[in-house]
């Protein structure tokens, strides 16, 4: 079976049990500064989770991008991946454990849908500790399923508990699914979660039943849901009797182009197989990062840091293969092909796309050459020290004076046997760019979306800003991506031209005419179509479902979206824009704020 046959069985399946097909998202979380990029399929689905009504009611469906940043260092494995599809399912308060259950062991066994041997099929719950019992439910489950005893494991809080994100909030026990390889146990203690290769997780169905309160304690909830997330790429090499994902054919397409601009062949030594499959997993999420309608571009901050740091790890490890001159605008070209049916916004963005991946790599192929000079000339003192740690001046030196990334130093060191001081990179790295890195380093954990009060009043405030830069600029203005954290706003958007101070004083002033009115801010849910009809901006994110929620400030702005917003205007605070500058081409961005007094 293909990724595209699971993905369309699976949404049939659901769709079947009378869930409504949703469409994913952007990999750019618009209303979450808490994270970088889109981590799960849940991610999206936070404040309908945490009680507030989706427009397309309380079972729902869909495919989701993921991107996961600290499985960065990871890749290299047979397993692990940075980029991502995940299938997911949802009950808002609808069904629970027993039918989520049911219809996981039906959509996996079944020959008509996935058809796997219920006896490859090992279980894991919640076993429970001081503060919640096990789960003895979703265990009774599976077993009147057929699962017996000795393929049901009950694992402790850090493999089968989800949540909360934050301090408090929806949290529960999941039960994840595993697929026996057949592969011979490694020991006596083998069990799923082994990471032998015995055993291969597809599957997680999360029960949030549980309210975490400020004082620790755990209250159930009245109104129960489930989050499910299957990933598209493990369950397909499960469904063709592989090993790894890399096995699967559009990971070996990508791997056959690697030999034959390489000449070495996967599978011949461990560590030319890491290096193909870096370069195959990072060109694949640079392509979706870049092919993202939010527009990210290599850069030294947030995601554009995370971009630049997976294709020069991509290009070190092409090096070390003995790949000259460019080669991911090839490769990512591929990626494209294979997606393109499933995500158009690729085919939209290629040119420019590939052009980034070649801009990107003749910048770092400079890079490279010069910091690699420079570490080894390091080597010999190093080597014969008794102390082999690389002191983290000279490591900041690297990255300061010949832009060589950290982690390059730290895998270069790692290959010769030696260490990086990391503290003292750190304390030399704060002088300078601490926000970029240490900054990413905060978000890469997650969190629920940021519905905090300022958040949500900014959030208000992109809407007439949107608004009333269509006003003075034109309509041809048109929203390109948002980011918004509790200090700020950044906001970008179709214009070719440098704003003058004149028109950036007459957007402050036309906003904030409106705030001082103390206009309304209603909601209602309605079909795409009809708030077209009405005049309703629709012009950010992937895909819009055929329900939408359309938000209106009084006459002055009507605009879909699905982030928090204010009541009404009134309590806004001061709206300043404290910079005005290009993003990129015909892009530009503004950073604003609101000023309470």
């Amino acid at each position: 079976m293909t990724s595209d046959e699971l993905r369309n069985k699976y949404i049939e399946f659901f769709v079947s049990k009378n869930h409504k097909q949703i469409s994913g998202k952007s990999l750019i979380p618009e209303n979450d500064p808490t994270v970088l990029f889109t981590t799960a399929g849940m991610h999206p689905l936070v404040p309908y989770l945490l009680g507030e009504e989706h427009p397309a009611g309380k079972r729902l469906v869909d495919f989701q991008k993921c991107i996961r940043t600290g499985d960065i260092d990871a890749v290299g494995d047979p397993s692990h991946l940075t980029f991502f599809e995940m299938l997911g399912n949802w009950s808002l308060g609808d069904y629970f454990k027993e039918e989520a259950i049911k219809m996981s062991f039906e959509f996996l066994t079944s020959p008509e849908w996935l058809g796997f041997s219920a006896d490859k099929l090992s279980i894991t719950v919640f076993a429970g500790d001081s503060e919640v019992p096990a789960d003895d439910e979703s265990a009774s489950i599976w077993k009147s399923l057929g699962i017996p005893d000795e393929r049901i494991y009950f694992l402790p809080r850090e493999d089968n508990w989800w949540g909360p994100a934050g301090a408090t909030g929806p949290c529960g026990p999941d039960s994840e699914m595993f697929i026996d390889t057949g592969k011979t146990t490694c020991g006596p203690d083998c069990k799923p979660g082994c990471h032998c290769g015995k055993y291969f997780e597809i599957w997680n169905d999360v029960f949030m039943q549980y309210d975490k309160k400020e004082d620790g304690s755990y209250v159930p909830m009245s109104r129960k849901c489930v989050d499910t997330g299957m990933g598209i790429e493990r369950t397909v090499a499960m469904l063709q009797g592989k090993s790894s994902v890399y096995e699967t054919k559009g990971f070996a397409e990508l791997i056959v182009r690697i030999e034959k601009i390489s000449g070495k062949q996967y599978g011949s030594d461990e560590s030319t197989d890491i290096s193909i499959r870096i370069i195959t997993d990072h060109c694949r999420t640079a392509v979706f990062i870049l092919g993202d309608k939010q527009g990210v571009k290599p850069s030294n901050l947030g995601q554009g840091y995370i971009l630049r740091r997976l294709i020069r790890r991509a290009i070190r490890h092409g090096r070390k293969l003995g790949i000259e001159g460019s080669f991911l605008p090839a490769l990512g070209s591929m990626v494209i092909d294979q997606y393109l049916f499933i995500y158009p916004e690729l085919e939209a963005s290629r040119d420019l796309l590939l052009k980034e991946l070649a801009a990107e790599e003749d910048r770092f192929s400079f890079t490279l050459q010069k910091g690699e000079r420079e570490f080894e000339k390091l080597l010999p003192n190093l080597l014969k020290s008794k102390n082999p740690i690389i002191p983290g001046r000279m490591a900041f030196k690297l990255y300061d004076t010949y832009g060589f990334p950290y982690e390059i130093t730290e895998e270069l060191a790692a290959e010769y046997g030696l260490k990086v001081d990391k503290s003292g990179f750190d304390k030399a790295f704060e002088k300078h760019q601490a926000l970029s890195k240490q900054g990413a380093d905060k978000v890469f954990k997650g969190g629920l979306a940021d519905n905090s009060e300022t958040t949500t009043a900014l959030h208000t405030a992109t809407h007439l800003l949107h608004k009333a830069l269509r006003i003075v600029l034109g309509d041809h203005v048109q929203q390109k991506g948002s980011n918004i954290t509790p200090e700020r706003l950044r906001f970008d958007f179709v214009h070719s031209e440098k704003m003058t101070p004149d028109q950036i004083k007459e957007v402050e002033d036309l906003i904030n005419k409106q705030i001082k009115e103390d206009l309304p801010v209603t909601m209602e849910v309605i079909s795409l179509k009809e708030a077209k009809e009405k005049g309703a901006l629709a012009f950010f994110g992937d895909k819009y479902d055929e329900q939408v929620k359309v938000y209106s400030i009084g006459n002055f702005s009507k605009e879909v979206c699905g982030g928090p917003h204010v009541s009404s205007t009134g309590n806004m605070g001061y709206f300043r824009i404290k910079k005005e500058q290009s993003s990129s081409a015909g892009v530009r961005r503004i950073r604003a704020v609101l000023e309470y007094s």
